[in-house]
């Protein structure tokens, strides 16, 4: 039985299936009560997490989201039942932090990670189409760096609790969601009254939703940036399958839910400033591509005892802390008196992102190994 799982979750109708159950529980997790095209967001939810602990104070993005703890559960049980959790560390980690620094700060120039790039097209945002330019094109330079040698290294075999670190963190933070428990006067666990923070469905809803995707993505390999890198340095569809079946399931379950809405400016938590939403793209596929997978993929396999994929997590985190704190990440589109103002980066945000797209350049020529 588990053999023919195994094989199953291999093929392209595995990848089809996890990508369309993505797709449908991130429309109904909107319909249920998370953000407007935000069913599902890694960069947002782990920027909300930091929010939550307090290390970041923009009051209207503050929630543990229970979504993340399943990613790393699911994929911590789908693991251990398949016989893959496998303790490892050791490639590379300052630099793997940096890179989930920058990854951050690009995602949130744009809004939003590549899960919510492809979510928000599906919600009717055109403006998802130039942020998921960017990020094919920051995947590309990443794929060139790897055809001349980039490498972060090997990781090696590790004591088991370099691997139980992640997945116990994530019990922790669920212990301290169901718990709420109040540290000091106004102190953490904070959580937002106004904006995309207060915005959530209900914890059980969220976890199990979490930890079903976190089962189905750890055996499909799920993962939207080797989805790209795939087709670029290989022509191989087979990952891309599960991004397009994720696409089309959102979009038929959003269009049955009347949550499609098509247009440009004035569109749910994002702007319209298409330098910025190409640009934020092109660092955090950059980003991703230097680290070996998205957002998403790194959780999941720091749920199957990857501390590398770990340490790239707490750089995600880091980054939003550091973006909110320095005013680095974009404003969203607001409507002033029936007029749409244009959101976007401020010049320090700006000023990131340039500096993001240099360190990664360094990174990627720096990384060679000489043949």
């Amino acid at each position: 039985m588990a053999t023919r799982l195994t094989r199953f979750f291999a093929s392209r109708w595995g990848i089809i299936l996890a990508g369309a159950v993505i797709g449908i529980l991130a429309a109904l997790l909107q319909q249920a009560g998370n953000p407007p095209n935000m069913g599902i967001c890694v960069a947002c939810f782990e920027r909300d997490i930091a929010g939550a602990l307090g290390f970041h104070r923009a009051g209207a993005v503050q929630y543990l989201r229970p979504e993340i703890i399943g990613f790393v559960l699911g994929a911590t049980i789908a693991a251990l039942g398949f016989r893959e959790f496998r303790a490892r560390a050791g490639s590379a980690p300052i630099v793997r932090f940096l890179l989930g620094m920058f990854a951050m700060i690009g995602a949130l120039a744009f809004l939003g990670c590549p899960w919510r790039a492809l979510l928000r097209l599906a919600g009717g945002d055109l403006n998802a189409v130039l942020g998921l330019a960017g990020l094919t094109m920051g995947i590309a330079i990443g794929v060139q760096f790897l055809k001349h040698g980039y490498s972060l290294g090997r990781s090696y075999s590790a004591r088991p609790a370099v691997g139980w670190i992640m997945p116990f963190t994530m019990v922790g933070l669920l212990l301290l969601a169901v718990t709420s428990p109040e540290f000091s006067q106004d102190g953490p666990i904070f959580s937002s009254a106004a904006g995309p923070g207060s915005l959530h469905a209900g914890l059980l809803i969220s976890l199990s939703a979490g930890l079903l995707i976190g089962i189905l993505a750890q055996r499909t390999r799920f993962c939207t940036m080797g989805a790209v890198r795939d087709v670029i340095l290989m022509g191989d569809t087979h990952l891309i399958s599960g991004g397009a079946a994720m696409v089309v399931a959102a979009l038929v379950t959003n269009l049955l839910l009347g949550q499609v809405h098509l247009g440009i400016r004035g569109q749910p938590v994002a702007h319209s400033s298409h330098l910025w939403n190409f640009s934020g793209m092109v660092l955090a596929g950059l980003a991703f591509a230097l680290a070996g997978g998205c957002p998403g993929r790194q959780l999941f396999l720091s749920g199957e005892g990857d501390g590398d994929a770990a340490v790239f997590v707490l750089g995600m985190i880091a980054g939003a802390a550091t973006a909110h704190n320095f005013s680095l990440a974009a404003k969203p589109d607001s409507i002033v008196e029936g007029v749409v103002a244009v959101g976007g980066l401020s010049k320090f945000g700006m000023g990131a992102v340039a500096i993001g797209l240099a360190v990664c350049l360094l990174i990627g020529f720096s990384m060679r190994e000489k043949r």
